[in-house]
């Protein structure tokens, strides 16, 4: 019988296995593993993507509640299919067999024991790939550790600075207080970024930070704790991506798009305190055809027993 869930820090000691109408946890993730799409994914920075792309994992439901949250499809509305932990590892092997140059696990913390299962099935089996681990953030120290010798990358996004915008728009408390442990602790787990010849990243800490509208100020605090922590030993990656979708309009401030300027105002205030090792994003990249199509692709096993929708 699975315990109850206190994997995040919202320690809300659901019963995982509960049937529908009985207390969930928060995320209102279920007993099962639920995915909502496995691609080779091109568009993520280039020392994660490589020519073919990552291979992602998009797992359903989360621990936040983002106003803004572009994948609300999965994350609020749970679309996805569930599988086992066997069914998990072998598309693990599979990203590998379609040429991915890593296998990059997209929201993943309320499945971190089964996901290290199943990582562990698959090494046996024959997976080499790096393992990234793409998060909010909002994670607890303990649960990553569950994490050692299974994943080599960490890639956190680093919301907000002054949690009080984390309790707004995200619906969630002392956002960066548990944060910041959690991106401490990933850094201590993985150490300074490598890059292998190819420039593929085969180890360390990529933070991304996406700037939101009216707050560039705190982006650039989120900037000044990120170098100041760990200087040039990690990437950053400064995004413009925003767009004002699913309850963005309860929040008239952000119910719109990120200007050119206030992002512009981000990226001078890191070049500003030294970062040299990131990324920034250039072009039009707030359009809906870089979000994925959550259709479930890739993920159902051969026997129907094994996964089915949710």
């Amino acid at each position: 019988m699975q315990q109850p869930c206190n994997l995040c820090p919202r320690r809300c000691n659901a019963d995982r296995t509960a049937p529908a109408g009985m207390k969930r946890s928060i995320c209102r993730a279920g007993g099962g593993i639920d995915i909502a799409l496995v691609s080779l994914h091109p568009w993520e920075e280039p020392c994660i993507a490589g020519e073919k792309g990552a291979g992602t994992v998009f797992f359903s439901h989360c621990n936040l509640r983002c106003c803004f949250c572009q994948n609300w499809e999965i994350s609020a509305e749970g679309r996805g299919m569930t599988v086992g932990v066997g069914r998990l590892a072998e598309i693990f092997l599979e990203e590998a067999e379609r040429g991915a140059s890593m296998i990059e696990l997209v929201t993943p913390g309320h499945y971190t024991d089964d996901i290290a299962e199943a990582l562990r099935i698959a090494r046996r089996d024959g997976l080499s790939l790096p393992v990234a681990w793409n998060s909010n953030a909002y994670e607890l120290p303990e649960t990553l550790r569950r994490l050692e010798g299974l994943v080599d990358i960490f890639m956190p996004d680093l919301k907000y600075f002054d949690s009080r915008l984390g309790a707004k728009y995200s619906g969630v408390p002392h956002y960066f207080e548990y944060a910041s442990k959690a991106i401490e602790t990933m850094f201590s787990m993985t150490g300074p970024v490598r890059l292998g010849e190819s420039g593929l990243m085969t180890r360390g800490l990529l933070v991304r930070h996406l700037v939101l509208p009216w707050q560039w100020r705190d982006s650039c605090r989120c900037l000044d704790w990120l170098h100041g922590t760990f200087g040039d030993d990690i990437l950053i990656s400064v995004m413009n991506q925003y767009m004002p979708l699913f309850k963005a309009c309860r929040h008239p401030e952000i119910n719109r798009p990120l200007t050119t300027l206030e992002y512009q105002k981000v990226v001078r205030h890191a070049r500003e305190i030294g970062i040299t090792r990131g990324f920034m994003q250039v072009g039009k990249t707030a359009e809906a055809k870089f979000i994925p199509h959550f259709d479930g692709s890739n993920v159902l096993a051969a026997s129907p027993e094994d996964a089915g929708p949710v």
